[in-house]
């Protein structure tokens, strides 16, 4: 078994006086790509975000292969190797796609960073075609191609995706999927927040229901699938 690189014991966070995440107990190891699946609200996008310091934990603590990253602030926890890739992308959208590349190159060393990029480019051709241009020009799944090209080059351990699939035609579902699995191929582990259930759970090593700030159930991709209780849930009529 793979060595475990994020585990989250007990943790409670929130807004003001509304407490979100009640306990919240996971883990995801070297190499694994780890599903969190749930309803709006169920507290998936504050989960990520207390993870990556945005969010003040309350109780109960994160470790990043075995160091404490829960309490550190948000440049220190991108310096222990987490990376995360908001909902809505967040691209910096004046400005141009080499700049987007460039920030998100800028932990790597000075010599490597040119090698890096063009690296990404040829992985993703539209963004090298169109580098020079703003951001902000790309389509929605070309912006979220940019964004996860951009967490890439940050150098994770662990990179956290919070839906990337959110408001995507189909095709770029597909696409963008395809690109996650690649992401985990090479080596990356990563923790995965998605609307599309039976997709996240499909691609999963191991996934995680999240109900009101709590989990649920646990299991392997392919067995939460399979779950009565989530084929009801989140995966509409299929299961037989």
């Amino acid at each position: 078994m793979s060595q475990t690189l994020l585990r989250v014991e007990d943790l409670h966070a929130g807004y003001g006086r509304i407490e979100v995440l009640h306990g919240i107990a996971l883990e995801v190891r070297e190499g694994e790509l780890v599903s969190i699946v749930g309803a709006n609200g169920a507290g998936k996008t504050t989960l990520l975000l207390t993870l990556s310091g945005i969010v003040r934990a309350r109780r109960g603590k994160a470790t990043l292969d075995g160091a404490r990253i829960s309490g550190l602030r948000p440049h220190a926890i991108v310096a222990r190797g987490l990376i995360h890739v908001p909902e809505g992308r967040l691209i910096l959208a004046q400005m141009s796609i080499e700049e987007n590349m460039q920030l998100g190159a800028a932990r790597a060393p000075a010599a490597e960073r040119r090698a890096a990029i063009d690296a990404l480019y040829a992985r993703f051709p539209v963004l090298g075609e169109r580098r020079a241009l703003p951001a902000g020009s790309l389509s929605g799944g070309e912006q979220q191609m940019l964004a996860i090209a951009r967490g890439i080059l940050a150098r994770p351990r662990l990179l956290l995706l919070d839906e990337p699939s959110m408001g995507l035609a189909p095709k770029l579902v597909d696409e963008i999927f395809r690109i996650i699995a690649e992401v985990r191929a090479a080596g990356t582990s990563v923790l995965l927040v998605e609307q599309n259930a039976r997709k996240a759970l499909a691609l999963a090593d191991r996934g995680y229901v999240l109900e009101r700030g709590r989990i649920t159930l646990s299991g392997s991709g392919s067995d939460l699938l399979h779950q009565p209780a989530v084929v009801e849930a989140y995966l509409g009529a299929r299961h037989t």
